[in-house]
């Protein structure tokens, strides 16, 4: 009945698969919280404060426990400072991992870098290709445009076309000198008939 019970108060609000992805995520957060803290100290570790405040305990520690009173003191000198050896040996052997820790991150962080840097110059030579495709294909297309000397030509054809369509009526029309046109051809077999009508009239 126990493992009965046991099942009947698991979750069923959400399939069985997003809760083992909510899981594994926030297990990946937690260790992304860690890494982070690590680099902090192992950051920390790699300041000239971190050197000065050691320092500062160290010669502290060796000072109260040589010159204060026997009973005062915590850490005998005549044993070499044993408590004092103890506790750097503690922080190097801590130390180490973090600051390898810490580049291991770092180095991480390059290798993304890197391969985030090669898609984006691969993008970019693909782009670059493509316009240069563009623009050749663009300089061919305007070798096949006319340009004025070709439409100059075509009209000049045109018009001696036209003129060689239609020699009668440009013969029979010439411009004058005042821009009124000048009718020649039959208006002059016109006039010659009229003038012999009158001769027959007077005769």
């Amino acid at each position: 009945m126990s493992w009965f019970g046991r099942r009947g108060h698991e979750d069923a609000s959400s399939p069985r698969g997003s809760r083992t992805r909510v899981t594994t995520r926030s297990g990946t957060e937690s260790n992304e919280v860690f890494g982070r803290w690590t680099e902090g100290v192992a950051r920390g570790m790699g300041t000239p404060w971190f050197l000065l405040a050691l320092t500062a305990v160290c010669v502290a520690w060796l000072a109260w426990n040589t010159i204060a009173p026997e009973e005062w003191r915590f850490d005998s000198a005549a044993l070499g400072f044993t408590a004092l050896t103890l506790i750097l040996s503690l922080q190097a052997s801590y130390a180490a991992p973090m600051i390898l820790l810490a580049q291991n991150r770092q180095d991480d962080r390059d290798r993304v870098q890197i391969e985030q840097d090669r898609q984006r110059a691969a993008r970019n030579l693909a782009d670059t290709e493509f316009l240069a495709r563009e623009v050749v294909a663009l300089r061919l297309a305007m070798k096949d445009l006319a340009d004025r000397d070709f439409v100059r030509a075509e009209l000049r054809a045109l018009l001696a076309e036209l003129e060689a369509a239609h020699p009668a009526h440009d013969a029979s029309v010439t411009p004058d000198v005042t821009g009124d046109a000048v009718v020649t051809g039959d208006a002059d077999h016109s006039a010659a008939a009229d003038g012999a009508e009158d001769d027959r009239r007077g005769a």
